[in-house]
């Protein structure tokens, strides 16, 4: 995950270099993630309110669901084939059910990441699959490069919200 990934193509799932975000409707708290790694095209799962897929790399035959803030999640990697590119779609249910509540004590979001190998991921573009969530309209909806998250910790009252801003700055190449 990453903090200024530009969704507003699918609303649901973002990528630039090495980086994959998937937009979450909550916060902060937890999620159902479950991982399909496939060695083929799967058909699309039934019942998602999102989907989404894009194209990424492994050069180290690992990719791996890790939380913004945590250690990777036990689930197993989606790079199924080892190191190349994959296509990863990605499904969401239950993001209208808590957009940016700071803290819930249910896990309400469910997400169901499929992957599997491609030959070459030039030209295959991110696609929104489905869209009936109000919460991925909304983040659709906003500007390109506009969807940066901006959590409790990033405070620039805090050691690690000033490191986090110098990070962001200096990545955009602002280094005032």
């Amino acid at each position: 995950m990453a903090d200024d990934l530009d969704a507003s193509l699918t609303g649901l799932v973002s990528a630039d270099g090495g980086t994959i975000e998937v937009t979450t409707g909550i916060h902060t708290g937890d999620v159902y993630v479950t991982v399909e790694p496939y060695a083929q095209a799967p058909d699309t799962a039934q019942g998602w309110e999102e989907i989404a897929e894009i194209s990424c790399q492994s050069l180290s035959g690992e990719l791996f669901v890790t939380p913004f803030m945590d250690d990777p999640a036990d689930l197993p990697s989606l790079a199924s084939q080892g190191p190349g590119s994959y296509r990863l779609r990605v499904h969401a249910r239950g993001r209208d059910r808590a957009v940016d509540q700071t803290v819930i004590d249910e896990v309400v979001e469910s997400y169901l990441i499929q992957s599997w190998p491609v030959a070459d991921v030039v030209g295959q573009d991110a696609l929104l699959v489905k869209a009936t969530d109000a919460y991925g309209a909304q983040v659709r909806a906003q500007p390109a490069n506009d969807t940066i998250v901006i959590d409790h910790e990033d405070s620039l009252d805090t050691p690690s919200g000033r490191e986090r801003d110098i990070l962001r700055r200096a990545e955009r190449g602002d280094y005032s």
